[in-house]
């Protein structure tokens, strides 16, 4: 079997032991050693590195087994590895990040199904190679995400239709609201951190930049200190400058993702600098116009002027809300009494009967419509009604009917319309239980 040694700029990291091919060896040896520079290749005596994912700027990522699993199941194993140059300040930060990470991962990993479960977190010292002084790494073992990140997919497709970029929109929006109603941000959305699965099930990854939030009494929920952790094209301005972040900051990044993925261009080909203005359209014309302006709002440079909330954009997205049982009979009842009042003046005004009765159904299909775009609401209803009642009693509209008879005309069509519609709703209402 061959397993990855995790020992930064080891000169052989490959090595393979033929004797740990068979299970039950490899599931009873103590530990096994790198045969060039000596580091452990067990870590935490349970996760066997096997091939090395990816390298970003404080840590390297290992695809892993997990021997002690029935079907030596895969996970990831991300070690701390800061650059040589940080000052010991800037590691010691960089270490409470990756931390902080684990953290993250344990409270919010758990409980959502679409970021990644801890499974470890734990330190190993071994000797160094350089000196007499012992090192020490960290490690984090989490999920194993088996499919593509969103970046490699872009790469090797090409542009996302507008259906796949809404999908990733909706689907992260829900992922941070979850985020942000546990009090963090995450602080580095991406392409290359939005993971999607074989199966189609988008995952947010890599929660090393999150930070914890704060409620000032009067204030937006912020995070007070900005660390300077971001990735350039993504960041809003507040992130860039080190100034307090929000969630609105995510949703930022997330648009920036989704323009990206739209477009096929990077955000700093997507932006502006002279004119200090998203130009991202451009290159996409046909996108729709409800999507670009929840986008083009996400996008704002000012903190304040952008949705607050995942579920503020997803509001955005959603259809009027549906009529209360209450308004659609006061809507029924205002278009009988309407309808009748309308008979009465098409037919005095029109010596045609089929044409009163066409100009009737036209006139009250737009009433209809109207309602139905809530054009008309509530509050207008009653003044209308009134208007118009006064306007067919005093006119010539009258048509020679007692006034009377042309009141009791219209209340009867109010409340034949309303019994029409209460009866229809009641059937349908029973038909959609049964079925």
């Amino acid at each position: 079997m061959e397993i990855q040694c995790t020992r930064p700029n080891c000169p052989q990291p490959i090595n393979y032991f033929a004797d740990i091919d068979n299970k039950n060896t490899l599931q009873t040896v103590q530990q096994k050693y790198c045969i060039s520079c000596g580091m452990p290749l067990i870590l935490g005596g349970r996760y066997i590195p096997i091939q090395k994912l990816g390298k970003g700027g404080f840590g390297t990522a290992y695809l892993a087994r997990d021997r002690y699993t029935p079907t030596m199941g895969y996970c990831v194993v991300k070690q701390f590895q800061p650059p040589k140059d940080l000052l010991p300040q800037q590691i010691q930060t960089a270490q409470e990040l990756f931390e902080r990470e684990a953290t993250v991962l344990e409270e919010l990993g758990n409980k959502h199904p679409q970021i990644p479960n801890l499974f470890a977190f734990f330190p190993l010292e071994v000797p160094s190679l350089q000196t007499s002084e012992k090192e020490k790494f960290f490690y984090i073992v989490q999920e194993f995400i088996d499919g593509q990140n969103l970046e490699e997919e872009l790469a090797q497709k090409g542009p996302f239709s507008e259906m796949e970029v809404k999908e990733v929109l909706k689907e992260i929006l829900k992922v941070l609201k979850f985020v942000h109603d546990n009090g963090s941000i995450h602080r580095d959305i991406k392409p290359s951190n939005i993971m999607r699965a074989r199966t189609g099930k988008l995952y947010l990854l890599d929660f090393g930049a999150v930070k914890k939030v704060t409620q000032v009494p009067g204030k937006p929920v912020s995070a007070n200190s900005n660390t300077g952790i971001y990735t350039s094209g993504f960041a809003p301005p507040e992130q860039i400058y080190g100034g307090e972040i929000y969630p609105s900051t995510d949703l930022y990044a997330l648009a920036a993702t989704c323009i990206t993925l739209l477009t096929g261009k990077q955000p700093t080909e997507l932006f502006d600098t002279y004119k200090n203005k998203w130009i991202w359209r451009n290159y996409a014309p046909n996108v729709n116009n409800k999507l670009a302006d929840i986008l083009e709002r996400m996008l704002l440079s000012t903190p304040e002027q952008r949705f607050q909330s995942a579920d503020e954009v997803l509001a955005a997205f959603s259809p009027q809300p549906r009529f209360s049982t209450l308004e659609i009979l006061m809507a029924a009842a205002f278009t009988g009494f309407e309808s009748g009042l309308l008979f009465i003046a098409l037919g005095s005004i029109l010596d045609s009967p089929e044409i009163s009765l066409v100009l009737w159904a036209l006139i009250l299909l737009s009433l209809i419509f109207a309602q139905s775009r809530r054009l008309i609401k509530e509050k207008h209803m009653p003044i209308i009604a009134i208007i118009s009642l006064i306007i067919v009693l005093f006119s010539p509209l009258r048509g020679g009917f007692p006034r009377e008879i042309i009141i009791l005309s219209a209340v009867f069509a109010s409340f034949f319309s309303l019994v029409i519609t209460t009866i229809f709703r009641f059937l349908y209402n029973l038909l959609l239980r049964i079925f």
